[in-house]
């Protein structure tokens, strides 16, 4: 590996992306950017192996950008066929490298465009009939574009893998053969992967063509600038009392479950006791998963409750403690996860809580990990907590939620006009049923009761659903009746 001796500008990296990348506040380049800028600018296949944080979304978008606005630039855009390929596994990702992407984008008037699942594909497909010169892409929506006709990829002139790896966890090696056997074997192919198991190793032999290696540390590697805790206690409460206190510090810091369910039901619990906490999962839609990273990003909560696909692909800035409330299930897991705090070369902190029962698996996930670390016995109140949490943040009083409609129980319908703070509809309708109902009588044997009447099976004759004289027990959308 280099010595990180160069700046942007002596890399050959051009002059509008050097003064995009100084607006940033991005002036030295890292390690993996030092190594692999010199080919890759010059058009060369490049293997780049490196740990989380390293600064690979610049290594590959940098030259994107200045090739396909430069050497490569020229031409009409044409519609659904773009002239730049980067392949990401997850949303997230794929959004942040698309974000990272942009300004260096905008020094050549150069438009990019994200498609992923899980949204309308209409904006999408509007995009690429607008004519796009880089797309950022998901496999599998990208390739249901494909199957549509919206999008062609016989004139990408660079291709990106990145999280190679990660694509062959989830089982997108097979869709990501298919859709790099429509690029052009002559363009430049760039793969950016933290291992090269799983069959990552034969794209590198079927798509790279007398590629250049470049690594920075080793595939498992964990930052030197980054501090593990393991800390054991007795029981689930302890332990509930642990999250607590370690998620009331005043900086960013985020908490991995294993589980959607555990990970939702935490953020609503951390958020109650005053601790503003979102949640991000899989059973998220698009939009509230970028409302939550958006108010977490920003600091409007300083919680960030989330599964596993949150640990490659979401960079925010100065997070200062990584919870792994579950511990992961091996050792790479726990690794991406980690590699949340410490980035672009700042410190962070790492702390595992284990019950008794997990005691024998984390430390194994530990060893595969090669992170040395003495486990320490805590409770919420034990000094090692108290100094890492550092000083705690002002209770938050928790926002009023919506009362939650028991299961079962029939709807009650709002009219336009609204409601009165009784719950009581406003509508005219509903004021001309009331004037009706309280002007009448009450029927023989009625017994007043709320809003429910029960009618006597003798002479007086029950009013028919939908007078104004109570609620027959009848549920919304023609459930049973109720005995009378």
């Amino acid at each position: 590996m280099s010595e990180i001796t160069s700046t942007f500008g002596a890399l050959g990296v051009p002059q509008p992306l050097v003064a995009k990348l100084t607006a940033s506040g991005i002036d030295s380049p890292f390690p993996i950017q030092v190594d692999t800028l010199p080919d890759t600018l010059s058009g060369r296949d490049v293997l780049g192996r490196g740990k989380t944080g390293s600064g690979k979304t610049l290594a590959f978008a940098i030259p994107m950008v200045a090739r396909l606005g430069g050497k490569l630039a020229g031409g009409n855009r044409r519609p659904g066929r773009p002239l730049g390929l980067v392949l990401a596994p997850t949303r997230e990702l794929a959004t942040q490298i698309t974000t990272a992407m942009q300004p260096l984008a905008d020094a050549y008037g150069l438009k990019i465009t994200t498609i992923f699942g899980g949204v309308s594909q209409q904006r999408q497909v509007a995009a690429l009939k607008s004519g796009i010169d880089i797309v950022v892409a998901c496999p599998g929506r990208l390739e249901d574009l494909m199957k549509q006709g919206f999008v062609q990829l016989d004139a990408v002139e660079i291709t990106v893998l990145d999280e190679a790896d990660h694509m062959a966890d989830l089982g997108f090696l097979p869709v990501v053969t298919r859709i790099m056997d429509k690029t052009p074997q002559s363009g430049q192919r760039m793969l950016f992967s933290a291992t090269l198991d799983n069959g990552v190793d034969k794209l590198v032999r079927k798509y790279l063509h007398n590629e250049v290696l470049h690594s920075v540390d080793e595939a498992t590697s964990h930052v030197s600038a980054m501090t593990h805790h393991v800390f054991e206690t007795d029981t689930v409460e302890t332990k509930n009392e642990l999250i607590k206190a370690l998620a009331s510090g005043t900086g960013r810091r985020i908490l991995f479950m294993r589980t959607k369910h555990h990970a939702k039901k935490l953020a609503k619990q951390l958020t109650d006791a005053g601790i503003p906490s979102v949640d991000l999962h899989g059973n998220l839609s698009q939009v509230q998963r970028d409302r939550n990273l958006a108010a977490f990003a920003a600091g409007d909560v300083r919680v960030l409750v989330a599964t596993d696909v949150a640990a490659r692909g979401v960079h925010v800035d100065d997070i200062e403690l990584v919870i792994h409330v579950d511990p992961p299930a091996e050792h790479k897991a726990y690794l991406h996860r980690s590699g949340r705090t410490a980035r672009a070369g700042k410190e962070g902190e790492v702390v595992t809580i284990v019950l008794p029962t997990q005691r024998k698996d984390t430390a194994a996930l530990l060893r595969k990990a090669e992170i040395t670390v003495t486990p320490q016995h805590v409770t919420a109140a034990s000094p090692a907590v108290r100094e890492l949490v550092g000083e705690v943040a002002a209770y938050v009083k928790p926002a009023p939620r919506a009362a939650v409609q028991p299961q079962g129980a029939p709807r009650q319908r709002q009219s336009q006009g609204g409601q009165s703070g009784n719950g009581r509809s406003q509508g005219a309708n509903a004021q001309r049923k009331r004037t009706n109902r309280d002007g009448a009588p009450k029927k023989q044997g009625a017994t007043s009761g709320g809003s429910r009447n029960f009618y006597s099976t003798g002479s007086g004759e029950a009013p028919r659903a939908g007078s104004g004289g109570g609620l027959v027990g009848m549920s919304q959308g023609g459930g049973r009746r109720r005995g009378r």
